[in-house]
């Protein structure tokens, strides 16, 4: 069985992906507006996230992302069912600066995108921008889930910031939130299925 990469990115309308979460999160470039995806949570995005969970494989983290999600979730002990579930998973962690992949368990340390087109099986990705764009860039990414809320920041990192390869998707369904976000999913057309 092949790799097959479904990665879930959280953006604004001018395509920035970067913090978020919380205000501290990533403040590279001198980035202010940490925290802009806190104010539209609602029922509905909490169910669509949810559904992901539904189909429970191993994740891929950068080591960004890996390290900031060890302090949110890797001593957590919340009955929260996302918590069980990013703690219970394979957690792949693609990383040329780390030693090992210790701090959290069930954590594997790979070193590139070789690695990750080496796996077998389903690979969720949340977050992990710069992995996403080289994953991307890779053919490697089968399956967007792009949560867009509805504000603009002018400024951030975006999750193309740089020329990306000519991939078509299909929509493959959208949900709308009350408040404006929409989670749109797209699966990656085969060349030649058109």
């Amino acid at each position: 069985m092949a790799v097959s990469i479904s990665a879930t990115m959280l953006m604004t309308l001018d395509g920035v992906v970067q913090a978020p979460g919380r205000a501290d999160e990533d403040t590279g470039g001198g980035f202010a507006f940490g925290g802009w995806a806190a104010v539209y949570s609602d029922e509905v995005l909490a169910a669509e996230m949810g559904k992901g969970m539904a189909h429970a494989g191993a994740m891929v983290f950068g080591r960004r992302t890996w390290q900031d999600f060890i302090t949110a979730w890797a001593s957590a002990t919340d009955g929260n069912p996302f918590t069980t579930h990013m703690n219970a998973a394979t957690k792949y962690v693609v990383s040329r600066s780390l030693t090992d992949a210790c701090a959290w368990e069930n954590s594997v340390l790979l070193r590139g995108i070789d690695d990750v087109a080496a796996l077998d099986g389903p690979l969720s990705i949340v977050g992990s921008a710069a992995l996403v764009r080289s994953l991307h860039a890779a053919g490697l990414v089968d399956h967007y889930t792009l949560v867009i809320h509805p504000l603009t920041l002018g400024s951030g990192a975006r999750l193309f910031s740089s020329p990306a390869p000519m991939t078509e998707f299909s929509l493959t369904g959208s949900v709308t939130t009350t408040k404006g976000v929409i989670v749109a999913h797209y699966a990656r057309v085969s060349p030649g299925a058109r």
